[in-house]
């Protein structure tokens, strides 16, 4: 990459894998190593280069389960996911995207057969196919294994780093930031996945078996135990012990029968009918079992928690739409009644931080509203805006939320109109977004991810997901840059990231650490708020804790 490129980035190694093989190219480096000289060199020589992948996931997790630092790294799937928008960043994707291709066009694997015949193949060393797309057997077959394909596949690698750099760039500084802590947090994603989740076992155990019965021994006893569960809640509703419970229509007649008529049976509407019929709230409290029982039961223990008393699971740091991470098994919709089991390890502690009223926060940085930055000043912005608006706290919580989630009516609504006055800038932003989404516009958030809505087809819809999505997103980002920050200060330590949960970090550490990983919580966000936002006139805060169990942390 020419040095007019590389402020941002600074130097590029790439690091491309395949199989038991791993390829260094770049700032004077070209060789082929296999895994574990290949992670002795990128744990001893790499210095202050930054590392170059397709993918943190696919290029990096075997050294990582190595236990291999990587401090500095550029993702092109992350950096293709912020010019394109969207979740979908293959290395075929990425290679069309760098290239001015049309993604239509990415040829899929094919069998041999007198079909294939008659397609004009590539020569057998040739990287693309006629149109220039990757051939599809780089990423689906065997073609890197050939002598000195590997090294050309990690050449590839900075031909697109060089190009998305100019894409980025042409959207401005910020996106070109946005792809190093997006990098980042990639690389933080395998890590997780490595380190787990520390649960106690016994205790999972004692919580299955309060909301689902013992564990079965077997098919007809776990029929057993799954009838019992259900005549408990039936026996309240006399002569409708056939209901299944299961099964939303049936039970709405069942309520129906005890002159109870809804539309729905989705939870919040139950909860207002709790108190018409005992059956209401033990319908309730199954559910909140049988969710237990069915996707957090003794089959998700034995299956997703390990030897190690880890939960693991797949991360991504971004979700396709406004870039929040995600988290497969249960890791990031684990149910209250199981957080109990989220138990540090003996000898060590949790700090759980949690970062507060971030969306009115963020909407002060991202709309430049001064008069809302100056609220951020407050440990709760929400009483100054209170005081402004002359209404009473809940009521102006309910405001600035209502105003960000498209809620019109009711109290919001007319406290709204007073929001519109006092925070012109603010409101006229969310307006803007509003309006762009109903006329299906890409959107861009703060650090520069394409956010996508023509393919919402309902009109209000779209412009509420628009005006949502910016605030999301911009809120993701800065989340996702103090995780990151977090993640370089703790290098080094025993200390870990555990889990990160929409706002909030889970940091594993020894005891007698925790004081300084708290500090450690505090000057990053500090740091990473001035670097996302660019020295923005907006104080963001943190309620910071140190616990054993994650049942601890009250939201």
């Amino acid at each position: 990459m020419p040095p007019s490129l590389t402020p941002a980035w600074g130097e590029l190694v790439a690091v491309v894998a395949h199989g038991d093989n791993i390829a260094l190219v770049g700032d004077g480096i070209s060789r082929r190593l296999p895994l574990a000289e290949a992670a002795d060199w990128l744990r001893t020589d790499l210095d202050a280069r930054r590392v170059l992948v397709w993918s943190a996931e696919r290029d990096l997790a075997a050294v990582i389960r190595r236990g291999v630092l990587i401090p500095r790294v550029l993702d092109l799937a992350q950096a293709y996911r912020i010019e394109r928008g969207g979740w979908r960043a293959d290395p075929g994707r990425v290679w069309a995207g760098a290239h001015g291709l049309d993604a239509r066009g990415i040829p899929a694997m094919a069998p041999d057969d007198l079909f294939s015949q008659l397609r004009q193949q590539p020569g057998p060393d040739d990287l693309t196919v006629a149109d220039g797309h990757l051939r599809p057997d780089v990423t689906d077959g065997d073609w890197l294994a050939g002598p000195g394909r590997l090294e050309r596949w990690a050449e590839a690698a900075h031909a697109c780093a060089e190009a998305l750099y100019a894409q980025l760039a042409a959207i401005g500084p910020r996106a070109l930031a946005l792809a190093v802590s997006e990098s980042a947090v990639s690389v933080l994603c395998v890590e997780l996945e490595r380190d787990g989740l520390p649960l106690d076992r016994t205790g999972a155990e004692h919580l299955i078996a309060r909301a689902a019965g013992p564990r079965p021994r077997n098919a007809a006893h776990e029929k057993e135990i799954r009838a019992a569960r259900d005549a408990a809640v039936l026996s309240l509703a006399p002569g409708h012990d056939t209901t299944d419970l299961r099964n939303p229509g049936s039970v709405k007649a069942l309520l129906a029968g005890l002159g109870i008529a809804v539309e729905t049976t989705r939870k919040w509407v139950l909860a207002g009918y709790r108190d018409a019929h005992p059956l209401v709230p033990a319908l309730l409290a199954w559910r909140a079992d049988e969710r237990i029982a069915t996707t957090y039961g003794y089959a998700w223990l034995d299956n997703h928690v390990g030897p190690d008393d880890r939960l693991r699971g797949a991360w991504s740091p971004c979700d396709g739409a406004a870039g929040r991470m995600t988290a497969q098994n249960g890791l990031h919709n684990l149910p209250a009644a199981m957080r109990p089991a989220v138990a540090a390890a003996p000898g060590w502690t949790f700090v759980r931080a949690d970062l507060g009223q971030i969306e009115p926060r963020v909407l002060a940085v991202v709309s430049g509203d001064p008069t809302l930055a100056a609220a951020t000043m407050a440990d709760d912005l929400y009483a100054p805006i209170a005081a402004r608006l002359q209404v009473e706290r809940p009521i102006a919580k309910v405001a600035v939320l209502a105003a960000m989630y498209g809620q019109r009516s009711g109290t919001a609504g007319r406290a709204l109109e007073r929001l519109q006055r006092a925070y012109p800038r603010a409101m006229g932003f969310l307006d803007e977004a509003y309006a762009a989404g109903l006329a299906r516009a890409d959107l861009r958030t703060f650090g520069g991810r394409r956010i996508r809505t023509a393919g919402i087809p309902d009109e209000g819809s779209r412009g509420r997901y628009a005006r949502n999505a910016l605030i999301q997103g911009a809120a993701a980002e800065l989340f996702k840059c103090w995780a990151a920050t977090v993640r370089a200060e703790l290098a080094g330590t025993p200390a870990h990231i555990a889990l990160c949960l929409h706002d909030e970090l889970l940091i594993h550490t020894p005891q007698d650490q925790a004081p300084d990983v708290c500090r450690v919580v505090a000057t990053a966000l500090t740091d990473a708020a001035r670097r996302w936002s660019g020295e923005a006139p907006v104080r963001f805060v943190t309620d910071t804790l140190v616990i054993q169990r994650w049942s601890e942390a009250k939201d």
